[in-house]
């Protein structure tokens, strides 16, 4: 099943500033958010296991967190790997991303929850395309500033600005509340995710970002970070609202 992009137009849009080469460039966080559900082989019991350790005992992941797990190791036991890459990267072309995928290293990460955030400060220079790999746990990914909300199961691909906000939530819940990640509840979710450049052509215009979008202020600014309205803002980590200050 195919979802297509679905744009929510979000009035004062807020702006990512962001390094590019020697640079600070400005640019619209894009509210387009690509998704779709694809076809990928469930997790064999030894290789659940083995992340299971590692998430309880080696992370100790608390409600909220989002750690990596060892890569290298997973695919050492993990044979349908290749077929998890190889179904990203259709569908990436499907979107017009080209080669953008192969281009790009990938990392094996791990949450319990997320609570909201946005990662532009760190990675306003590219956009997330996140595999989930875990069966569904009951949760959802949540843009908090489009009202969005995507179930997360096994297949679940998704591709968002890094300045979009976000978080994984309880699909009952219409925030992140810590307590819905009870101890004993299996709710970590799993998931291959790609960094890829935001000003490469294709990711561009399928996310539809707009650049250059306050020039005058990028040339003030010597670190990247999100503005709403001419002021630097943060987010609420319970309910992904944006307030003023650093």
């Amino acid at each position: 099943m195919t979802h297509a992009a679905l744009p929510f137009h979000v009035q004062d849009d807020p702006v990512a500033y962001f390094r590019s080469g020697d640079a600070i460039r400005s640019r619209r966080v894009s509210d387009v958010v690509r998704w779709d559900t694809l076809d990928v082989p469930a997790l064999s019991a030894r290789l659940r296991a083995d992340w299971d350790r590692e998430i309880s005992s080696g992370l100790g992941l608390e409600p909220g967190d989002v750690e990596p797990l060892p890569l290298a190791r997973a695919r050492a036991r993990w044979p349908a790997f290749r077929h998890c890459v190889q179904a990203m990267t259709d569908w990436t072309r499907t979107l017009g991303l080209g080669a953008a995928l192969a281009d790009c290293d990938i990392a094996l990460m791990a949450c319990r929850g997320a609570r909201y955030h946005h990662d532009a400060d760190q990675y306003g220079g590219a956009a997330f395309c996140n595999l989930f790999v875990s069966e569904d746990r009951g949760l959802d990914v949540h843009f908090s500033a489009t009202g969005q909300r995507i179930p997360l199961t096994r297949g679940t691909a998704l591709l968002f600005d890094t300045g979009q906000p976000h978080a994984v939530i309880d699909r009952r819940s219409s925030g992140f509340d810590a307590a819905d990640f009870t101890p004993g509840r299996d709710c970590a979710q799993v998931f291959l995710t790609w960094e890829l450049p935001i000003e490469d052509p294709g990711v561009a215009r399928a996310l539809r970002i707009d650049f250059d979008t306050d020039p005058a202020t990028a040339l003030q600014l010597d670190q990247p970070q999100i503005r709403l309205h001419g002021a630097r803002v943060r987010l609420c980590p319970a309910s992904g609202r944006w307030h003023p200050g650093d």
